[in-house]
């Protein structure tokens, strides 16, 4: 059998799922992708030049020293060398006091309502498993990050989205929703704080969002992964909300509340048999994160006043940010939450370039002006952007907001 009939026959056997007989024949390139692109020839056509990257969305520093230096002293252990399955007792316990000490959330059973994950990525990966069977229903909002309702389409599901608006301080409306979907829903995914949006779910939607769930028979995925980083109010739950566990669970991450991106380690907390579901579903597809890497997030988790540094310094960019593009004409103002500042893209620029959408206007700001963002427009043409940004100290960070003054110095934008 020749090569090209070999790679033809593989070519046949894709899943539907991603694009059968046509995937990797898919020309259409992806705005991330297009980023990439553009920061690659902004910066071949300026070579030396400074890229302002407030695209990424990641945090800029490493861990604190004392997380680093338990995962030091734990991986030469032989106790930590074995499988993990689905986590050990000290990190779950750990969860519990966390959930308590930050954000006032009482009532956690360590043992049946905690478990870990390498990741918040693969939990919500895992979660549709566990109750999409096909043309079963679960909602999402957009903007948003995706992958739980990619994984629910894989299953044969159908996702139904809810935009998030400003008008609507970009919390879902549910009254929105038909009878005839509230009824047919299962799984209703919301993220707060919100990526890409920075707004904060209040204590009122949160119980709204309980009683809708309870009404409809919906299993509600709260996604925690910024619920720490805020701005101006003590930090909250939705399982510090009456009735939260009985519908549903919440998945915190210690990427961004502790610089932990790489580490890959999260928790699930909540009901009980929604939190067992998901361990049953996870035991077949890993044998739980290295206990090192548990150790050291215990560390973490004991330790919420590494956080708070954190924020002080995201808090500090942010209102710099805000001032530098108001100076230029942009409506923005501090988000209740996360390192993201999402503002309204421009139409146009008097008397220069128009813009038909927030990646348009992206792609412009990364040729023209070399600084880099990323566009949103699945419920009107923002782009976000993001503090995570290169800098050491307060003057650096302030050297480059004035950077980015100058750049857009001048410039009447029209929006």
């Amino acid at each position: 059998m020749t090569m090209a009939a070999k790679e033809s026959y593989i070519q046949s056997m894709f899943a539907e799922r991603i694009g059968g007989g046509r995937f990797g024949k898919d020309t259409t390139i992806y705005k991330f992708e297009k980023i990439k692109r553009a920061k690659k020839e902004a910066m071949d056509k300026n070579p030396g030049a400074e890229l302002i990257d407030m695209g990424v969305g990641e945090p800029d520093e490493m861990a604190d020293v004392q997380i680093v230096n338990r995962l030091r002293d734990e991986a030469g252990k032989p106790e930590n060398r074995g499988y993990a399955d689905n986590g050990s007792a000290e990190f779950k316990q750990a969860a519990v006091d966390y959930l308590k000490q930050v954000f006032g959330v009482d009532g956690i059973d360590p043992a049946a309502e905690v478990n870990h994950s390498i990741g918040a990525k693969p939990a919500l990966a895992m979660i549709p498993l566990a109750f999409i069977n096909p043309g079963d229903l679960m909602a999402q909002t957009i903007p948003g990050y995706p992958v739980m309702a990619t994984h629910a389409k894989y299953l044969g599901g159908e996702v139904l989205n809810l935009p998030l608006t400003q008008e609507n301080g970009f919390l879902p409306d549910l009254s929105s929703i038909p009878d005839e979907k509230a009824k047919r829903l299962k799984l209703l995914y919301i993220n707060y704080p919100n990526n890409p949006t920075g707004a904060r779910a209040t204590p009122a939607f949160y119980d709204k969002v309980v009683r809708f769930a309870s009404d409809n028979g919906v299993v509600v995925i709260q996604d925690a992964a910024y619920a720490a980083l805020t701005y101006g109010e003590k930090p909250y739950s939705f399982l510090s909300v009456d009735g939260a566990k009985d519908v549903g669970i919440e998945i915190h991450s210690l990427s961004k509340a502790y610089n932990m991106t790489g580490w890959r380690l999260a928790f699930v907390a909540g009901n009980a048999l929604a939190v067992n579901a998901f361990a049953a579903v996870k035991d077949n597809y890993d044998s739980g994160q290295f206990l090192a890497i548990q150790k050291a997030g215990v560390t973490a988790l004991s330790n919420p006043e590494i956080t708070q540094k954190t924020v002080a310094k995201y808090e500090r960019r942010l209102t710099l940010l805000v001032e530098a593009l108001n100076k230029a004409g942009f409506s923005a103002s501090k988000p209740a939450g996360t390192f993201y500042l999402y503002v309204k893209a421009p139409r146009s620029i008097e008397g220069g370039a128009s813009f038909e959408n927030g990646e348009a206007f992206s792609q412009w700001m990364i040729r023209e002006k070399l600084i880099s963002t990323v566009p949103w427009d699945d419920a009107g043409n923002f782009v976000r952007f993001s503090v995570t940004f290169a800098a050491k100290g307060l003057e650096d960070e302030k050297r480059v907001m004035d950077e980015i003054s100058n750049r857009l110095r001048g410039l009447k934008f029209v929006f």
